[in-house]
């Protein structure tokens, strides 16, 4: 079967969308859902510019926020002063696990605030204290999460 690009480059924009909806910046999730599909995980600074069509400054600063994330890697071309872009191995397991200090620092804060509440029981300390508590429990569960997923790869 050929691949069909129409139908990949709308799974690529839903999926962008999904992840900005989420908080996610909008064109480094453009650029990585595009480098995900690509046959061999990387393409130049050009190409992924072209394939989005949007201009070189936007791609850089996608890229540039991508490998601070630890999504991707910049690849020197060996006689060629352009660089290439590619995904990292284990890049889901490599956010998941950046992202996890996150959790536990969203559970702080929301302590933080309902302490300042002074009013356990109300509405709003309810509120905050289910943050806290969601946030505890993802940060103390996140790295049995992890090598779970290990063991299922």
């Amino acid at each position: 079967m050929a691949r069909d690009e129409g139908s990949l480059r709308a799974a690529v924009e839903q999926s962008a969308a999904v992840l900005t909806a989420a908080g996610f910046p909008k064109m480094p999730a453009r650029v990585l859902m595009t480098l995900l599909v690509t046959d061999d995980g990387g393409l130049t600074a050009a190409a992924l510019a072209d394939t989005l069509g949007v201009s070189a400054a936007a791609i850089s600063g996608a890229v540039r926020y991508l490998q601070t994330f630890g999504a991707i890697r910049r690849i020197a071309q060996s006689g060629s002063r352009r660089d290439r872009y590619e995904l990292v191995e284990d890049t889901w397991y490599t956010a998941s696990l950046k992202t996890s200090p996150m959790y536990g620092t969203l559970a702080s804060l929301a302590e933080n605030a309902a302490a300042a509440l002074d009013a356990p029981g109300s509405p709003a300390a309810l509120r905050v204290d289910e943050m806290a508590r969601f946030y505890r429990f993802l940060d103390a569960r996140l790295p049995q999460l992890m090598a779970e997923w290990e063991a299922e790869r």
